[in-house]
């Protein structure tokens, strides 16, 4: 893994890499210019959908987890190491810094630099109690993370990230939180499930479509949370689960529109002989939407895990 300190400037939303470059997908994957050296989140799906993320975080996970953090061993007045994998453009730590007491040093991991310049522009700046918090970034890989990487940590998080992981990248993580008896707050992974109102007959199809298009390859999609319990678990932490869902309405509707096309999209590209009934139905949803008729429950998980006090499994 590489490490670059991203300078506290970079780029606005609409300057840095053209637009054809970072285009939104489908939400929650990976996309990108497909001649470009690597796949991007585009930052204005990952702006759009922030507030709606910021209102789904399970929130009762934070008073065990400050629990944890007030006692981790030799504390002392050091300051909170985090750790925030794939960050995107910062939403994690924007947050949940400001809900957690004492200094923190937030430690950003992602592939992608023009996000990374994102996440420190908008860093926070302060945590709950006023106590100073900085950020530096790593570029690189967060399926190779070790417990090495981990030294120090007082937390690892993540957004949206476990879905698009594979069996294998889940269990180096769990193995190397166990290791550094790390605890984990990993939030907003899909679960799956979609309710729309008003219902309409081929939303059951989309959404088996889209799913298994989340599962292409090795990629876990709504599989993810279970595995992750499992290797925590397996490797001697305790973890809960929390349901952390969208809840999608008239206010949020450039942000439903945007979720619905690139839900639609997958489920098209897995299945394409629903290409004719889905652009029908995509017509029809987005009008109601646009009209603030259409109300999306789009369901997700967050999963806290804390390690056994000696650390590794038990």
């Amino acid at each position: 893994m590489s490490t670059a300190t991203t300078p506290a400037s970079g780029p606005d939303s609409d300057s840095g890499v053209p637009e054809e470059k970072v285009r939104t997908g489908v939400p929650g994957q990976r996309v990108g210019d497909p001649d470009a050296d690597e796949v991007r989140y585009a930052p204005q799906w990952l702006q759009l959908r922030e507030p709606a993320d910021a209102a789904a975080r399970a929130a009762d996970l934070l008073d065990p987890l400050r629990i944890r953090l007030a006692n981790r061993p030799g504390r002392g007045g050091d300051d909170l190491v985090i750790h925030d994998l794939g960050c995107g453009t910062g939403s994690m730590g924007r947050w949940l810094a400001p809900r957690l007491d004492g200094a923190q040093h937030w430690i950003l991991h992602d592939r992608d630099p023009y996000l990374l310049h994102f996440a420190t522009v908008g860093a926070p700046k302060a945590a709950a109690d006023g106590s100073h918090v900085g950020v530096t970034t790593q570029r690189g890989d967060i399926g190779r993370l070790t417990a090495d990487a981990l030294s120090g940590a007082s937390l690892v998080t993540a957004s949206a990230l476990l879905d698009v992981l594979t069996v294998e990248e889940i269990d180096r993580l769990a193995a190397a939180c166990a290791s550094a008896g790390v605890p984990a707050l990993l939030t907003l992974s899909v679960a799956g499930r979609v309710e729309l109102t008003p219902a309409d007959p081929l939303d059951a199809e989309i959404a088996e479509a889209f799913n298994t298009h989340q599962r292409r390859g090795e990629l876990l999609g709504p599989d993810a949370i279970t595995a992750a319990c499992e290797a925590f678990a397996r490797y001697g932490a305790t973890v809960r689960v929390d349901p952390s869902p969208w809840r999608l309405g008239p206010d949020e509707a450039a942000l439903t529109a945007e979720w619905l096309r690139g839900w639609v999209g997958a489920a098209v590209e897995q299945r394409p002989e629903l290409a004719a009934r889905a652009e029908s139905y995509l017509d029809s949803r987005l009008t109601a939407c646009a009209a603030g008729e259409l109300r999306a429950v789009v369901h997700h998980s967050d999963v806290l895990a804390l390690p056994h006090p000696a650390g590794g499994a038990v």
